[in-house]
C-alpha cells in the first residue's frame, strides 16, 4: 500500500497542509519542523509527486543553463562542465533541475530563451557569458524571468545579478608577473572582442604595460577577429616580428594549449626561448610538458554563485540585483621563465 501524505502528517504529528510545505520548502516553516517531516519521509519511504506540486505552485522546478555555443561546441572547452558542476550542486540543494540551451547560433539561442520564458518551462534562467549588443540580455531584462549572468554585463551592470572575476586586476597581475620576470616584450593572444571578458582583459594587459612604462605594441596583440580562423599563421607573424615577444598571455588555458603547438612546428620551445601563461588552471594544465602557468579563476564557485543569485530571485523577486566578485590566484608553474 502507497505511503500518502496524510501519513507522513501522522507519525511526523503535523497537518497535511504543513506537510506539503515542507515538500515546497516553504521559508515559513522552522529548519526543525522540516528536519522532523524529512525524516518521517525518509523512514516511511515517501517520495513526493513533484510534477503535482510544481503544477500547483505554477512552479517548474527547473534552471535554463544558456550556453554561448551549442552543448556540442561547450563541452569541448572544460570551463562548461566545470562551472555547471557548481550551479548543479546549488540546484540540486533547492530541488532544481537543469535545462540546458542547445542552439547552434546566436537567433536559434536568442529564440530557445524566448521560449524557455514563455512556455514557462523554466523558472529563471543563468547566462554563462556576457557580450556586447547580446540580445539574449536584452530579452531577459525586459520580460520579467528572474536571471543571473556569468560575466560582468557591458551595459548597466548594477541593475544585474552577476557573478564574475576581477578580470581587468587579473590580467594587468599576470603581466606585471613577467614583467618581474624580466620581459618586456609581451604579447597578448585574446578572444573575440565583443565578448566583455576579452575586452576586459586586454584592458588589464595594456593598463600594467602603461604603468612600467612599456609601449603597447599593436603588432602584439592578437584577437580572435585579426586570426580569423588563421591562428597558425596569426602566431608565425607575430613570432617573425623584428622584435618578437619574449612572453605570451593568452586569453584563456584551451587557447595557450593551441599556441604551444604552433610554436613547437615553428621549433621554438616553452619556456626556452618564449613564456606563456593562460587563465581558468584547467585540470590538465598541470600535466603538460612543461606544466603551464595560468590564472585559476574559481570557475565552480563562479556557477555555484550564479545559481545562488537566481534562486534568490525566483525565491523573493523584490531582492536588488547583487554582484558577485570571486577570488582568483596566479598558480606559477614551467611555462614561464626568468630572462
Amino acid at each position: 500500500m502507497a505511503v500518502t501524505i496524510k501519513d507522513v502528517a501522522k507519525q511526523a504529528g503535523v497537518s497535511p497542509a504543513t506537510v506539503s510545505r515542507v515538500i515546497a520548502d516553504n521559508p515559513r516553516i522552522s529548519s526543525k519542523t522540516k528536519q522532523k517531516v524529512r525524516e518521517v519521509m525518509e523512514e516511511l519511504g515517501y517520495f513526493p509527486n513533484f510534477q503535482a506540486r510544481n503544477l500547483v505552485a505554477k512552479k517548474s522546478q527547473t534552471l535554463g543553463i544558456v550556453m554561448e555555443n551549442s552543448a556540442t561546441l561547450a563541452f569541448q572547452n572544460p570551463f562548461f562542465p566545470e562551472v555547471l558542476r557548481g550551479i548543479s550542486t546549488r540546484a540540486h540543494g533547492s530541488q532544481y533541475g537543469l535545462y540546458l540551451s542547445t542552439g547552434a547560433t546566436q537567433e536559434e539561442i536568442h529564440r530557445e530563451v524566448v521560449e524557455m520564458a514563455q512556455g514557462k518551462r523554466v523558472d529563471g534562467i543563468i547566462l554563462l557569458y556576457s557580450k556586447i549588443g547580446d540580445p539574449v540580455m536584452e530579452y531577459l531584462g525586459q520580460c520579467g524571468l528572474p536571471f543571473s549572468v556569468v560575466g560582468r554585463p557591458y551595459k548597466d551592470p548594477e541593475t544585474v545579478s552577476y557573478v564574475d572575476n576581477d578580470n581587468i586586476n587579473n590580467a594587468k597581475e599576470t603581466v606585471e608577473y613577467l614583467i618581474g620576470l624580466g620581459h618586456r616584450h609581451i604579447a597578448f593572444v585574446g578572444g573575440a572582442t565583443d565578448f566583455v571578458v576579452s575586452l576586459d582583459r586586454m584592458e588589464g594587459y595594456r593598463q600594467a604595460l602603461d604603468q612600467h612604462g612599456i609601449p603597447f605594441v599593436e603588432a602584439y596583440a592578437v584577437n580572435q577577429e585579426l586570426m580569423q580562423g588563421k591562428e597558425r599563421e596569426a602566431i608565425r607573424q607575430l613570432m617573425a616580428l623584428d622584435v618578437p615577444p619574449t612572453a605570451i598571455v593568452t586569453h584563456d588555458d584551451m587557447v595557450a594549449y593551441e599556441v604551444i603547438g604552433y610554436l613547437e612546428d615553428l621549433q621554438i620551445r616553452v619556456p626556452e626561448d618564449i613564456s606563456i601563461i593562460g587563465f581558468n588552471n584547467h585540470a590538465i594544465s598541470k600535466h603538460l610538458k612543461p606544466p603551464l602557468s595560468t590564472v585559476d579563476i574559481s570557475i565552480y564557485e563562479l556557477g555555484l554563485h550564479a545559481a545562488e543569485l537566481v534562486l534568490e530571485k525566483i525565491t523573493d523577486e523584490s531582492v536588488p540585483p547583487k554582484q558577485v566578485v570571486v577570488s582568483s590566484r596566479l598558480i606559477e608553474r614551467g611555462s614561464c621563465r626568468r630572462l
